[in-house]
This record gives C-alpha cells, sequence and structure tokens, in this order.
C-alpha cells in the first residue's frame, strides 16, 4: 500500500491512504545522524524536551533501523526512514513541541496464534515507530522502579525463562494451585481513559500525555477501510508493550498488597495458593478488581484454578520427580510444534531445497533453545521420527517424475528391477515415507549429511541441567 508522507505541521487531518508518498529517508536534522550513535547528550527541560533530545533522537532511529519490520499505511520501508528525517526532522520536531503533529493509523494485519484463530497486529508507520521509540526509551526507566519484580515481559534483563524459575520456586515453596489468569482480547481492550489517567499520575508533562493519546486514538487501517479505535493498545509498536506493562502494573500492586504470590509476563499470568479452596477465592477476587477497577474483560471460561502438574505458562508445564520440581513441555505446544514443522515441509511453499534447510534449521534452533530447560528428550525422539518421515514424503514429491524416482533409487543404491517397481507405485505419499525403501535409501545419515537438522541432536548440545 502506498500513501503520501508524514504530515508533521500544516495539516491537523488523516492521511488518506492510497496516495503516493515522496522519498524519505533519514532522521531530524542531519546534524545529530550518526550510525553509532556518537552524540553528546543535551540538556533539555520537560519530559518531551528529553524525548526530542538529538541524542534519544539518535538512539531511537539506529533501533527502528535495526529492528526493520515492515511498512505502514503511507508504504514507506524503514531504508527510507534517514533520508525522510533529514530532509524533514525539524519540521517534525516543532509540530511535536507545537502540538500539531498527527500520528497516521496503524496499518491491521493478522498473524496465526494458533489452529482456528489469529492475532491482530498493528503496524505504524516507520516515522510513528521513530517518535514512538523515542518516548519509550524515556519513559521506561521511569517507569522500571515502579514495576514489580514478578513482571518480566519486555523489560530490560528479563525473559520468558526467568519468569518460568520464578513460578517453578513459588511452586516449590508449596504453593502448588494455580489460577490461570486470561484477559480476553487484553490489547484491544484496554480502557483509554483508564490508561491515560494511571500515566497522568506519574507524567506530568501535558504534551507528552497528549502525544501518546494521539497515539491510542489514531484508527487502524483494515484492508483499506479506516476505523476508529476508542479502546485498545494496538500491538506492533514500540510503545504498547510499555503501556501494557504500566496498566497491568496496577493488578500487580493490588495483588502485591493482598501477599499473593503471581507471576506475570505482558498479559500472561499466574497467581499461586497453597490450596485449591485458597485458589477459587483468590479468581473471584481479582477477577472483580480487573473488570471493575481496571476496565478489562476475564475470559471466564478459560480462567481456571489448576493443580500445578496442568499449568500452561509460557508454552511449558511443570512435574515432581523424586522430591524435585522440574519443567516438561506442554501438550499444546507439541500440537504447534508439529503444525509448524507440516507448514515448512509443505511442498506448496514452492521453496527450493536450500531454502526449506534454511527455515528448518532457523526452526528448530530457536524451537530448541526456548524449550532447552524441559526434560524433552523422549519427547524428541518421537518427533524426530515423525520429521525424518514428513522430508522423505517431501523428497518423494519433490522428485515427481517416474524416470527421475527411478533414477535416484538407483543411484542410492536400489536394484534396477526394485526400483522400477517402487518408482510406478501409486501408493499415497504419506505411506511411501513409511516404507522400506525410502528408509533404505533416504537414511537418517544421509539426512544428516545432506543438511537437514534434527532436534533430538541440537537439543543435546544445548541442554541445561
Amino acid at each position: 500500500m502506498k500513501g503520501r508522507k508524514q504530515k508533521i505541521s500544516k495539516d491537523n487531518f488523516h492521511q488518506k491512504v492510497g496516495a503516493e508518498h515522496r522519498g524519505y529517508v533519514g532522521v531530524p536534522t542531519s546534524i545529530w545522524i550518526t550510525e553509532n550513535n556518537e552524540v553528546t547528550p543535551l540538556q533539555e527541560d520537560g519530559l518531551l524536551g528529553k524525548i526530542l533530545n538529538p541524542y534519544n533522537l539518535n538512539r531511537a532511529y539506529l533501533r527502528v533501523v535495526r529492528n526493520k519490520g515492515s511498512y505502514g499505511v503511507d508504504g514507506m520501508e524503514v531504508v527510507k526512514l534517514k533520508d525522510y528525517l533529514k530532509a524533514n526532522g525539524s519540521d517534525l520536531i516543532k509540530s511535536i513541541k507545537s502540538g500539531k503533529y498527527r500520528p497516521n493509523p496503524v496499518r491491521r494485519v493478522e498473524i496465526p496464534k494458533d489452529k482456528t484463530s489469529k492475532r491482530p497486529l498493528g503496524i505504524p508507520t516507520v516515522v510513528d515507530r521513530f517518535v514512538q521509540q523515542a518516548i519509550h526509551q524515556v519513559l521506561s526507566p521511569i517507569y522500571e522502579d515502579d514495576f514489580s519484580d514478578n513482571s518480566f515481559g519486555f523489560r530490560p534483563k528479563r525473559s520468558t525463562h526467568k519468569a518460568l524459575h520464578r513460578c517453578k520456586l513459588y511452586i516449590s515453596e508449596g504453593y502448588n494451585y494455580a489460577i490461570d489468569m486470561d484477559m480476553e482480547k487484553f490489547f484491544d481492550t484496554v480502557n483509554h481513559s483508564k490508561l491515560i489517567e494511571i500515566l497522568s499520575r506519574r507524567i506530568k508533562d501535558g504534551k507528552v500525555i497528549s502525544l501518546i493519546h494521539k497515539y491510542l486514538n489514531a484508527g487502524v487501517v483494515i484492508e483499506h477501510k479506516f476505523e476508529t479505535t476508542d479502546q485498545g493498545v494496538p500491538q506492533g509498536g514500540p510503545l504498547s508493550p510499555l503501556l501494557s506493562n504500566i496498566m497491568l502494573n496496577e493488578l500487580d500492586k493490588e495483588l502485591a498488597n493482598r501477599g499473593h504470590r503471581f507471576v506475570r509476563y505482558a498479559d500472561d499470568m499466574v497467581i499461586l495458593c497453597k490450596s485449591k479452596r485458597a485458589a477459587e477465592r483468590v479468581k473471584a477476587n481479582v477477577s472483580r478488581f480487573i473488570e471493575e477497577e481496571l476496565f478489562l474483560k476475564v475470559n471466564k471460561d478459560k480462567t481456571k484454578v489448576v493443580y500445578y502438574s496442568r499449568i500452561k505458562f509460557l508454552g511449558y508445564s511443570f512435574y515432581k520427580i523424586k522430591d524435585e520440581y522440574r519443567f516438561r513441555i506442554h501438550p499444546k505446544s507439541i500440537v504447534k510444534l508439529k503444525a509448524k514443522i507440516r507448514n515448512l515441509t509443505s511442498r506448496n511453499n514452492g521453496w527450493g531445497y536450500a531454502k526449506i534447510k534454511a527455515r528448518l534449521s532457523a526452526f528448530i534452533k530457536g524451537w530448541v533453545n526456548y524449550y532447552k530447560y524441559a526434560d524433552i528428550k523422549g519427547i524428541l525422539v518421537k518427533i524426530d521420527e515423525w520429521y525424518r518421515r514428513r522430508l522423505r514424503m517431501l523428497i518423494w514429491k519433490q522428485w515427481k517424475r517416474i524416470r527421475t524416482r527411478y533414477r535416484n533409487l538407483v543411484k542410492l543404491g536400489i536394484p534396477k528391477r526394485k526400483a522400477l517397481e517402487w518408482a510406478n507405485t501409486r501408493k499415497g505419499y504419506w505411506h511411501i515415507s513409511n516404507s522400506f525403501i525410502l528408509s533404505r535409501t533416504l537414511t537418517n545419515e544421509r539426512l544428516k549429511k545432506a543438511g537437514y537438522l534434527f532436534f533430538t541432536d541440537y537439543y543435546l548440545q544445548v541442554r541445561v541441567g
């Protein structure tokens, strides 16, 4: 989608989506634009002054460029940001200072969440991402001291693995029952008025509050149609993770005041209790607080009290062996894994062998590095058997023609008569993939030598503990 360049000072109306945008690239005023952030910080008055400080803006520019990402409603790619800011940076800063800056609506896209649903993302324009990043860099340190030690999402020096270890610690202390809190469409239902009220308690610069409010109300473009946004914080911009933490920090403080053990990663939360009865009581009280005080929705069907062995938190679960609590992978994570492998080994992708191997290798390394704390060696052995069968089926499909199959089977050591027989078979691909012929020719070792990475092999390399 193409659009004209970012409005910055003269026009207070939304840009029309679809007009041609001009070429741009750069950062506000070339004086402080560098590729290594060698800019001397200047002292600026007020919070907005810190956001528009050349040093902070250059850091924001470098982060946006490093993160890459897709284009917004104006069609501008990240590589164009530098030239745009060199040409229009001064006007951009003036418009923000004067309060005339008007963000563009975000471009709505959907990514698969699971088999049956999708997660909506809102992609701001590159210029809006740049401004949001500048705001984030100033506000984040201010709120870090306020955030709970049990909050791990989108914060420096924190991670999903640290959240999981904290959860395991509480379980080992006897908090064996968990309330698995599920906030229904959290990012889409954040109440703007409540969020602005919370922000105003700490941020006393009205221009900064106004700028954030404009981003909340910028609207979305869905299939070329503009829609207003009177609630929600669209996922996809640099500000949304910070704003979500600021909102949910109110819940963290309430839980801490009540003396509860809990672990939160963004909107994924578990509250730990010592008995089922106590957990049921906490569930009712906390659900009431979320809905009546924060104006968020609790998914009552998915919010449940479960024993620790049935917890699903960040894709993991827990179990006990020889008086030690350990990690295991949740069954739903295996279902998602297989769905991903099916997609990557689909013949319909139109990829060559090199691209398939590269995509599979990257996925396996990322997946194993995430689940390396779980005891999954036995599961991975079975998954690898299934995965190799998928590979054999894919290769057999790729051979396609009878003469190609015949030639390759002979080359791999099958007698000509038997090779001709199998090359002409009409049995289904999945049936053939489990045959003696393919197991004998496309052996595990040959698949490894061909460049395919297997889960078990990589898991044994990176296994922790």
